[in-house]
């Protein structure tokens, strides 16, 4: 009888370790790479960080763009009035009534290149901060996105064991009423049931996990990424 029980597990065990290899052969089966590129977009709309790094660019923009009209503020106009009825003597003028004055700022003239050159900068580097981000998030998405596959994939994994480790005790709890199988054999595979509910729980939980660390990243529900 011992021998009987012995290929029972045997084939078991075999059986259990067909299906979890042919899961692991199958671990990214639900991979789109489509998908992924959406929740990247998502992400890049949604995420309160990319919102700021947009609002960055634009607003070194509108510096350069400042900085590029700036030229106007080197040259200031104003206008003199001397009545002609008037003699001043302090200050005699060859030109009575109104005057128009022209100046010019040499120094702000002189230096406007340099602070279009440094706004033109700024917008580069803002640019370039803006990509750095998008290049770290889109990494991010990917990995939270791999990470909830496998989850899935572990779960699946661990419910056929259940699968297997109830159909294993329902035969052993079968031969055991009958007497032909020992008890220290049939509790330890109840304990083994057990085990593999508690692995079934864990799986549950890491999925909802790796689900939430993705839906944080991309500020939405996976359920409304069609």
């Amino acid at each position: 009888m011992n021998k009987k029980f012995r290929i029972i597990c045997l084939s078991l065990f075999i059986s259990i370790s067909a299906s979890n290899l042919y899961a692991q052969e199958t671990l990214f089966k639900d991979l789109s790479y489509e998908y992924l590129e959406k929740l990247i977009a998502t992400a890049k709309k949604n995420y309160p960080e990319a919102k700021v790094k947009q609002k960055q660019v634009e607003i070194a923009r509108s510096t350069f763009h400042q900085a590029s009209f700036g030229w106007l503020e080197a040259f200031s106009a104003s206008y003199i009035y001397s009545p002609q009825s008037s003699i001043n003597i302090t200050q005699p003028t060859i030109f009575k009534g109104y005057q128009l004055v022209a100046s010019v700022s040499l120094g702000s003239l002189f230096e406007r290149p340099y602070t279009i050159h440094n706004a033109r900068e700024a917008v580069k580097i803002a640019e370039y901060q803006q990509q750095e981000y998008y290049l770290t998030i889109e990494a991010q998405i990917k990995r939270f996105y791999f990470a909830y596959l496998a989850a899935q994939a572990d779960l699946r994994n661990k419910v056929t064991a259940v699968t297997n480790a109830q159909t294993s005790t329902k035969n052993l709890k079968y031969t055991f009423e009958k007497g032909e199988t020992p008890f220290q054999t049939y509790n330890e595979s109840l304990n083994n049931l057990y085990n593999q509910n508690s692995f079934r729980i864990q799986a549950e939980l890491n999925v909802f996990t790796a689900k939430t660390n993705l839906e944080e990243l991309i500020g939405d529900k996976l359920e409304s990424i069609k």
